[in-house]
């Protein structure tokens, strides 16, 4: 052992469990201790740091007396270190996929230099006019070796790569990485000038009919002792690792040493031949089903597919992505004209949709769809299906269960009792339900009677119905489902009162629904017919304003209004309620979408139920909530501040709520000192998305924090204030609902990136106790609210701004840059106008180049680096030395207008060698245009005309 390596060793005698680190040059001093290095577990250093150390050892240039650098000598320390590396190669059985994965370029061409040297290569020939089959077999494998390596790195380059984070910058580091950079692209260059030679090679070697060797640790020993003879024979007589022919072609095809297949990338690559490529008679039974749908596709034998399908039920080995992705082709087929697709997407959808039942998974909305209008065909291929999609002896309780579900479900949704007996009776449903299932089955659809087979034979007259009274019944009850007509329906219940006084007709239909606090005081009623009368004209009214027939709610209320007015003043007030309700809906969706503005009277009424004082009137929350938007909506922002009673404030939420929201919309025009309503909303605000908090003790005798989300620390839940913005529609009070929940997201401490929105200064720059308030709450509540915001008006850049930073917050590079570019595309006719400086301000575009950049498009931060107010040529200069750029590059270079960017281009590729696009760079210089000389107005011009090309491609991108 040397000095050095000794005293080393003592200065770590104090750590005796890691045992000292082997030096490069104690290889050097004891020959056998490199195999007995490489033998060990888990050497260290690493065989490929080995490499690494040899080869920088023996390179390493050397200077003379007169001070001049002289290169590597060609000594016997040197000679012994490449053989060194070689037989650290030679351990690892020259695995490429470990070399490359650990050597850089310049390192392993060295590696693979020194291997074709002394495998008696003759330096300076052409591997393309060597005869292979006349070289000594190690020869021969070297060369295979170095062209196969070099094919691969030519394809590894092509390919784009994520460039790691720089630290600290180093000087001595950064002058070595800019070294080892210009000499792999050398490398590189002169591997792609050979790269048809090296084809050839490979291909010459494919005819080769002899096994060829490679060179082990031990013919590299045997060479170095005497060069010539290996193991006492010539080098045409073979010694190393013998490489049979057969497996050197499959070396040559996976470009690898050894041949190791992936057998399920493998069957990858075979199937997507099969889709490109119609395969033969003979091979035709050995193709995949997943092949074997997408040749059925491409002939049109829809047929087999859905075979395919029913087959693969009881597989399960075509993935339910690619089932879907199939339907959806068969979808749009049919929707480009193909009528006679609609029975195969059909078809296909219920052998998913059985396939999905049996995994699991939720019936499909296309299946729903499809099965709105069930006929016997339909119902007959279903069974089919279920019954060809289950092994009723060989599957689990697990999948019987959800099958005897489906079949049940389906019953249950139809509503012709002859298609209900088709499943029950057949021998599926029989096998899967049990008795006792099956009798209550059907006992609950011959509740359903009335419904049966209505579509194919007209209801006659009541007053024609025969005289079974069961029949009387279920005929006039089905009648009183559909009627919306308040004469039809109240003598159809005078009918069945007079039929029988046992039945409450009111529970008929589990459709017909009562708000909670009304039922009580209906259903108090004494009178039964009146109470049914009553019930069913609301639930009717309601139903009706729901589904926006409001014609129809507006007949059955004004009924219901009449009747109720005559035995009581409390239901009466409910139902003008209720139709005042039905008032605000009618004008909002019909003339209100147009902005014509609400009749005096309605307005009055609207009033009139905030100011209402009257006792015990059960009252629904959402007229309260609707009439506080309303006058929002409508700007009547004086009575909401000035006129509306005091008491209102202290007792409705809502109108409290709307009075901030208004006198905040009021003062905006003031100074900043006057707005002392926004102080008062923002303190509402922030308590409702505060969170109240209980100590708790658990088991273990520890006291923990408790949060409670929806707390009732302000006047209302967060779910209700949200519930209740997303009732109004004037952009103002958006604005301002906006700003106050982004002002509120950025006063986080964590917070990285703020989002930016109009009229924020208006807020409170901080909150007191920062804890207690919700802020993951009020993430979401801010997305919610944008989302909602641009559903009303896609087109407000506030918002898309708003959108745009959430999404830069959030890291979603290429969603923020989407939203950016729409907020500037809304303000200038899609950017044949300028966009105005207060929507594209110095922030974003900072913004929009950090996106850029992140997302590896160089040459557009470059670009956009020019759009600042003060040109940012460091970050434009920086971008464009990135050569790993993931956008146009050089086609991008027409949109550049600053001449001092163009002129540093054009010394970049000069200094790269790339004369191309030095050209095109110097093309774009050259445009009469640019010049300096020319007037102010003549280059603004041109600077405009390029911005907006370069936006018009930019949103043409990412939209």
């Amino acid at each position: 052992m040397s000095a050095e390596a000794a005293d080393r060793e003592a200065a770590t005698s104090s750590r005796p469990c890691t045992p000292p680190q082997t030096c490069w040059f104690e290889f050097l001093l004891e020959e056998s201790l490199l195999e007995k290095h490489l033998r060990k577990p888990c050497p260290d250093p690493a065989p490929v740091q080995l490499i690494v150390q040899f080869l920088e050892q023996a390179s390493k240039p050397s200077v003379n007396e007169q001070n001049q650098v002289q290169p590597p000598p060609d000594n016997k320390r040197n000679r012994i270190l490449k053989l060194l590396a070689l037989k650290v190669a030679a351990h690892l059985k020259w695995d490429l996929d470990i070399l490359e994965k650990s050597l850089s370029v310049p390192v392993l061409n060295m590696l693979l230099n020194e291997l074709l040297c002394i495998s008696k290569v003759p330096p300076g020939t052409k591997h393309v006019d060597m005869d292979l089959a006349t070289l000594p077999a190690t020869t021969a494998m070297a060369i295979l070796l170095y062209n196969r390596w070099a094919i691969r790195t030519i394809v590894q380059s092509s390919f784009p790569v994520k460039q790691a984070k720089p630290g600290p910058p180093q000087l001595s580091v950064m002058n070595q990485m800019q070294q080892e950079k210009e000499l792999t692209e050398n490398i590189l260059k002169v591997l792609k000038e050979q790269a048809s030679d090296s084809i050839l090679v490979l291909e010459a070697a494919l005819t080769l009919n002899k096994d060829l060797y490679v060179h082990t640790m031990r013919t590299l020993d045997l060479l170095a002792m005497e060069p010539g003879v290996v193991n006492g024979e010539t080098e045409s007589s073979p010694a190393g690792l013998k490489i049979k022919t057969e497996e050197m072609q499959c070396q040559i095809g996976s470009l690898s040493l050894h041949c190791t297949i992936d057998e399920k990338r493998l069957a990858g690559y075979c199937q997507a031949c099969n889709v490109l490529v119609p395969s033969s008679d003979s091979t035709s039974q050995q193709l995949t089903p997943y092949s074997q749908v997408h040749i059925c596709l491409r002939s049109g034998n829809y047929q087999e597919v859905i075979k395919i399908f029913i087959e693969d039920n009881l597989t399960f080995s075509l993935p339910v992505q690619f089932r879907q992705s199939v339907l959806r082709e068969l979808f749009q087929k049919a929707q480009q004209g193909s009528e006679a697709l609609d029975e195969i997407c059909f078809k296909v959808c219920a052998c998913n949709t059985v396939r999905d039942i049996l995994e699991g998974r939720t019936i499909s909305v296309q299946f729903n769809q499809l099965f709105l209008t069930p006929n016997k065909e339909k119902i007959d291929f279903l069974l089919e299906v279920c019954s060809r999609s289950i092994n009723l002896e060989k599957a689990s309780d697990s999948l019987k269960g959800n099958m005897a579900a489906f079949l049940k479900n389906v019953c249950l949704g139809l509503e012709d009792l002859q298609y209900v007996f088709m499943i029950s009776s057949h021998e599926l449903f029989i096998t899967l339900l049990k008795d006792e299932e099956r009798k209550l089955l059907i006992d609950q659809m011959r509740k359903r009677c009335p419904r049966v087979n209505l579509c194919i034979k007209p209801v006659t007259s009541f007053y024609d119905i025969p005289a079974s009274a069961s029949v009387n019944i279920g005929q006039l009850e089905h009648q009183l489902i559909l009627s919306v007509d308040p004469w039809r329906i109240r003598q159809i219940l005078i009918e069945l009162h007079g039929m029988t006084s046992e039945r409450q007709f009111w529970t008929v239909s589990n459709k017909w629904e009562v708000p909670s606090v009304y039922s009580g005081v209906i259903l108090g009623i004494k009178d039964s017919l009146t109470r049914d009368l009553v019930y069913i004209l609301m639930a009717k009214g309601l139903h009706c304003s729901t589904v926006k027939d409001f014609s129809h709610a507006k007949q059955l209320f004004a009924a219901c209004l009449e009747l109720v007015t005559e035995f009581s003043p409390k239901l009466r007030q409910v139902m003008l309620n209720e139709m005042l309700l039905l008032d605000i809906h009618t004008h909002e969706a019909g003339t209100g979408q147009s902005g014509e503005r609400p009749p005096s009277d309605l307005i009055s009424r609207v009033r009139g139920y905030l100011e209402m004082r009257l006792p015990d009137i059960p009252l629904r929350q959402v007229i309260a909530e609707e009439c506080v938007a309303f006058m929002l909506n409508w700007r009547e922002n004086e009575y909401l501040t000035l006129q509306v009673p005091a008491f209102l404030l202290q007792s409705n939420p809502y109108v409290k709520l709307g009075q901030l929201l208004a006198a905040t919309c009021k003062e905006l025009p003031g100074p900043k000192e006057s707005r002392r309503t926004a102080k008062d909303l923002w303190e509402v605000v922030v308590q409702i998305c505060s969170v109240s908090s209980q100590h708790k003790r658990g088991s273990d005798g520890r006291v923990s924090l408790i949060k409670q989300r929806e707390s009732t620390l302000g006047i209302m839940y967060r779910s209700e204030l949200l519930s209740f913005i997303k009732k109004l529609r004037e952009p103002l009070v958006l604005t301002i609902i906006l700003s106050l929940f982004v002002k509120l997201h950025n006063v986080r401490e964590d917070i990285v990136n703020d989002i930016t929105a109009e009229h924020i200064s208006i807020w409170p720059s901080s909150i007191p106790n920062l804890q207690s308030v919700d802020f993951e709450a009020v993430a979401i509540t801010v997305k919610e609210l944008v989302r909602y915001a641009l559903a009303i008006n896609p087109g407000n850049h506030s918002w898309l701004l708003i959108q745009a930073d959430s999404y830069f917050a959030t890291n979603q590079y290429s969603a923020a840059l989407h939203y950016y570019l729409q907020a500037g595309a809304v303000c200038s006719d899609f950017f044949n106008k300028t966009v105005p400086p207060d929507v594209y301000t110095d922030q974003v575009i900072k913004r929009m180049i950090k996106c850029c950049s992140l997302l590896n498009c160089h040459t557009q931060v470059a670009i956009l680096c020019q759009f600042l107010r003060e040109i940012d040529y460091k970050t434009a200069f920086k971008s464009l030395q990135e050569q790993n750029s993931h956008d146009a590059m050089d086609s991008y270079y027409d949109y550049i207008w600053d001449v001092t960017i163009l002129e540093y281009l054009t010394y970049l590729h000069h200094k790269r060698g790339e004369t191309d696009k030095r050209q095109i760079a110097i093309k774009a210089i050259g445009q009469t245009e640019l010049n300096a000389s020319n007037p102010e107005e003549v280059l603004q011009l041109a600077a405009q005309r390029r911005k907006k090309k370069f936006l018009q491609a930019m949103a043409k991108l990412y939209f």
